[in-house]
């Protein structure tokens, strides 16, 4: 059955519309159609977009018929104006002929504009990235640590098994060696390679061997070298590398 509008350009047109719309996407159907292009010739201007229907489905109509057309015959629809001259309905044929000079048109999505929520998601993502990409890029350091025992009685072996108990993200123990001090008492030597941004050698120091029960074979911990490693060497060379060349060039 034909339903029939009204001067739609009109204001009291406008209104009858956009509640005819308030829940349909079309005039007729569930597809564009030529009752969709009578009552969209029928226009003399876009509506306000007070009538958030009318916008709505105008804008929807003049979209496609920039892109594709519309083909679908409809029910049959009557538009009646007062105010406004008959307009010619634009021709279909002619609202085709975009797609057929570019057929990538076809591909075009209505409604693929990116939602603010869409757009912060990338952004979000896009951070998170970089900020991984920067702590990939830590730099290194290798260390030599002095580290003292109570007398001559400290067990070593065990002071050293305190010392490289000691674990953590970035931390990697390397070659030691016991040096003598004086008196029968020796000290223990140990490289360690760290990640910068992960390990900071002074808490480290405080808080593990200056606290049970490493304190207990440990006197005191010095820091005799602190070396940062060259990116260059760094990646064609294993942390083991810097460990002993360093050892080497220091003793």
């Amino acid at each position: 059955m034909a339903v029939s509008f009204t001067n739609v350009s009109s204001e009291a047109g406008h209104k009858k519309l956009d509640e005819y719309l308030l829940t349909r996407s079309y005039i007729s159907g569930y597809q564009a159609s030529n009752d969709d292009l009578a009552v969209y010739s029928a226009f003399s201007t876009a509506p306000s977009s007070s009538y958030t229907n009318v916008a709505r489905w105008f804008t929807h109509i003049d979209a496609l018929l920039r892109l594709s057309g519309v083909t679908a015959d409809g029910q049959g629809v009557k538009v009646e104006s007062t105010a406004v001259p008959s307009a010619s309905t634009p021709d279909v044929a002619d609202a085709k002929a975009p797609a057929a000079d570019d057929d990538d048109d076809d591909d075009v999505d209505l409604f693929g504009e990116e939602t603010e929520e869409e757009k912060k998601a990338a952004e979000e993502r896009a951070a998170a990235v970089k900020a991984s990409g920067k702590k990939k890029e830590s730099g290194k350091s290798s260390v030599l640590l002095d580290v003292k025992p109570w007398d001559d009685e400290t067990d070593m072996t065990k002071l050293e098994e305190a010392v490289r108990n000691v674990k953590m993200e970035g931390l990697l123990w390397g070659a030691s060696k016991l040096v003598p001090v004086g008196y029968g008492i020796k000290k223990l030597q140990i490289m360690m390679t760290i990640v910068d941004d992960l390990v900071s050698v002074d808490s480290l120091i405080e808080d593990y061997f200056y606290t049970e029960p490493a304190n207990e074979y440990i006197q005191s911990c010095d820091i005799v070298a602190f070396n940062k490693i060259c990116k260059l060497f760094h990646k064609y060379q294993s942390p083991s590398f810097y460990l002993l060349a360093l050892f080497l060039l220091l003793y």
